[in-house]
């Protein structure tokens, strides 16, 4: 089994930013990790502490400045470290992004789901900066310090699918059924009260991916898409390096409707009768998509 390979073959597969995004944050995980490890053996420490910072986006506004790329590379690489804990951070947020990701993967979209993720991303990294810089009396945090993880572009998918879908349960180990509503507000509780704890600037980052989600679902629902500089972005990067294909005509299953789609009442209409023949479960994706649609007329 060639590794290689499976990573490209998965990267070139249309319709999985889940996986995608997962795959990027492991993989950088794994860079630092080896890196750290050869630094300690090779006693060059300083040479992984340079790469470190290249990931990490820094407190102090002038460092900043110099490094303005840590606002995206942050939310794609974790804290690397000896102890468990530092697996278990990138665990559970792939975890959570697993979870909350595959609903707005499949209620909205996949390029979406990845706008979602960039935003959510970026704003709790300028809600972290703002906050640390301007409202420094009520943080917990030594004069320079930075902050790495994936956890607020995480919590833009995880506050911005209980938003879309309050009433969609998950099913918890010794708990139950719970409504994804109660789950987001819960941890977005905690991080609120961890404002004034040891990890204040992840909580601070949290916050500002929440409240990135929230209003991504409600001005999407207003008909206003906030991704769409994104996209725009997106598609002409790749059509920069696109090959113009040959003239070939293929009758492939479509698996998602355009974005400038409506759907008119008589499919609303039909997939209305099925959700009263065989409930919201029975329909397609694409079904959903239509439906969601049909809400922001």
């Amino acid at each position: 089994m060639n590794l290689i390979e499976d990573l490209k073959r998965e990267f070139r597969k249309k319709d999985n930013a889940v996986t995608k995004i997962i795959l990027i944050n492991v993989i950088v995980f794994i860079f630092l990790g080896i890196f750290m490890v050869l630094s300690f053996i090779t006693k060059n420490w300083h040479a992984y502490e340079f790469i470190d910072k290249q990931f990490s986006l820094p407190s102090n506004i002038r460092e900043f400045i110099y490094r303005p790329w840590t606002l995206i590379t942050f939310f794609f690489a974790h804290y690397v470290g000896p102890s468990i804990s530092s697996l278990l951070h990138i665990f559970f947020n792939m975890m959570m992004f697993f979870w909350f990701g595959k609903l707005i993967a499949e209620y909205i979209g996949n390029r979406k789901l990845i706008n979602l993720y960039i935003l959510g991303g970026m704003v709790s990294g300028l809600f972290y900066l703002l906050i640390y810089n301007v409202f420094t009396l009520f943080l917990v945090l030594p004069p320079s310090t930075s902050v790495v993880g994936a956890s607020g572009a995480v919590y833009a998918v995880m506050v911005a699918a209980a938003t879309l879908l309050p009433h969609y349960t998950f099913h918890l180990v010794f708990i139950g059924p719970v409504k994804i509503a109660y789950i987001a507000a819960a941890l977005i509780f905690l991080s609120f009260l961890g404002m004034v704890g040891a990890n204040a600037g992840g909580s601070i980052a949290h916050l500002g991916g929440a409240i990135t989600g929230y209003a991504f679902i409600k001005e999407l629902q207003r008909g206003n898409d906030l991704g769409k500089p994104l996209t725009i972005f997106f598609t002409w990067i790749g059509n920069l390096f696109a090959k113009k294909p040959k003239m070939k005509v293929s009758y492939k299953k479509k698996e998602s409707i355009d974005d400038d789609y409506i759907p008119n009442e008589e499919e609303i209409d039909a997939i209305l009768d099925k959700i009263s023949r065989s409930g919201y479960n029975s329909l397609t994706k694409e079904e959903k998509q239509k439906l969601f649609k049909a809400s922001q007329k």
